[in-house]
């Protein structure tokens, strides 16, 4: 993580994704943990719209809400990702489960994918 925080190292990432990235991330520092897993599963997200989705834009928001930071990843692709199907989404559900958190998976084929996490921050 940079020293900007996910204000900084998000757009870096969302720079680097093979498909326009909207990002809009309204919040400062949080925990370094939380930090880590709301990039990584950004970065997951990202290589999964590259890899399967067949998008042509995506989004990134990322807001605190309350106690918890929540991120929302969403896409214009062909949808139809289900976590039980694939490791790469079990991994995320994993990591922000180990923090406290949620994930959950909408993903309706033909309508794009939206995945939100949603982790305590203190």
């Amino acid at each position: 993580m940079t020293n900007g925080g996910l204000a900084a190292a998000l757009p870096e990432l969302a720079s680097r994704a093979p498909v326009p990235v909207d990002v809009d991330v309204d919040v400062g520092r949080v925990p370094t943990a939380v930090e880590a897993a709301v990039y990584f599963v950004c970065s997951e997200a990202l290589t999964n719209v590259a890899k399967h989705g067949c998008a042509s834009r995506a989004q990134i928001d990322v807001k605190l809400a309350g106690d918890r930071i929540a991120v929302t990843i969403t896409d214009d692709g062909v949808g139809g990702a289900d976590a039980r199907r694939g490791s790469g989404l079990r991994g995320l559900a994993d990591r922000v489960d180990t923090l406290g958190g949620r994930l959950s998976v909408e993903s309706p084929p033909g309508n794009g994918t939206r995945i939100v996490a949603e982790i305590p921050t203190a």
